[in-house]
């Protein structure tokens, strides 16, 4: 199993490096591709590669004309099965963040929950793998608050890592007639204002923790971004007066992320290339938004 890991994931990095090289080629018959459809002449650094590209551009087809990237690899299997999660926490949890945990599992479906005990996160990502989980999610702790959650796809990555902020649970809510029941349908998934490139990345790796919804489900799950905050609600809706009435009842938890990095591999993987890492910085940039508008 270990061999087979190891090459797995040789093969993955050596198509990630393929990928310059493919997108230089991309780029070059794009060139002759625009040159031949405005009847302009091939650009001269082109001539001499023109007779060999124009034979490869007859041949594309959508699917092959648009070069392939990692991103693509990494959930190229995200349709075909639904996501199956494993939740856990840093060591010796406090009573707060086990209760905290414990309503994660019904918010995302298909979790399981492990008590971490003494394990290691190189055996924790290695069990998984070995069982087909799709993602792991690590909560930590600070003086019995969550302040942190890890996001490990599987089985080569990416890794999300996320502040937790104003974390409220079900448990917290004193007045429980406000709040609605936690159902465990499939939640229908509103991604708001995720609009650059990093934010539809973010948003990506979030989606991809839930399954397809039926067109039915009452249930309904907000990320909602807002100066690089992410906002998560929890609603659940009905239609109590007919289809014209709606009333809707947050079921919790709610709480607060703030995506810090984002990592090509998964969390035990120290060497791990960054993709995205938040620099002291970019704190003072009070007008940069880097998720969203």
């Amino acid at each position: 199993m270990l061999r087979r890991n190891i090459r797995l994931r040789r093969e993955y990095l050596y198509r990630k490096s393929l990928e310059g090289k493919e997108r230089l080629l991309y780029e070059k018959k794009r060139k002759i591709r625009e040159a031949l459809e405005e009847g302009k002449p091939i650009p001269t650094e082109l001539r001499n590669e023109e007779a060999a590209l124009r034979k490869e551009i007859d041949l594309e087809d959508d699917q092959t004309a648009v070069p392939r990237s990692h991103i693509d690899d990494e959930y190229a299997y995200a349709s075909e099965r639904d996501p199956k999660i494993l939740l856990t926490t840093s060591r010796n949890p406090s009573a707060p963040l086990t209760q905290f945990v414990k309503e994660l599992k019904i918010v995302f479906p298909n979790a399981q929950r492990m008590n971490r005990g003494g394990q290691v996160i190189s055996e924790i990502i290695e069990t998984c793998r070995s069982h087909d989980f799709t993602d792991v999610i690590l909560v930590h702790e600070h003086r019995g608050e969550p302040d942190g959650l890890i996001v490990c796809h599987l089985p080569f990555g990416p890794t999300a890592y996320f502040g937790l902020l104003n974390v409220v649970t079900r448990h917290d809510i004193k007045d429980k007639k406000s709040m609605g029941t936690m159902s465990e349908a499939y939640p229908h998934l509103i991604l708001d204002n995720f609009s650059t490139k990093l934010g539809e990345r973010t948003a990506n790796i979030l989606k991809h923790l839930f399954p397809v919804p039926k067109p039915d489900s009452k249930r309904i799950i907000t990320f909602a971004n807002q100066s690089d905050y992410i906002s998560f609600r929890h609603h659940v809706y009905e239609k109590p007066g007919g289809p014209k009435s709606i009333e809707l009842k947050e079921v919790g938890p709610r709480f607060e992320l703030r995506l810090y990095q984002i990592k090509l591999g998964t969390v035990d993987m120290n060497e791990a290339q960054n993709e995205w890492v938040i620099r002291p910085y970019m704190n003072t940039a009070k007008k940069r938004k880097v998720l969203g508008d």
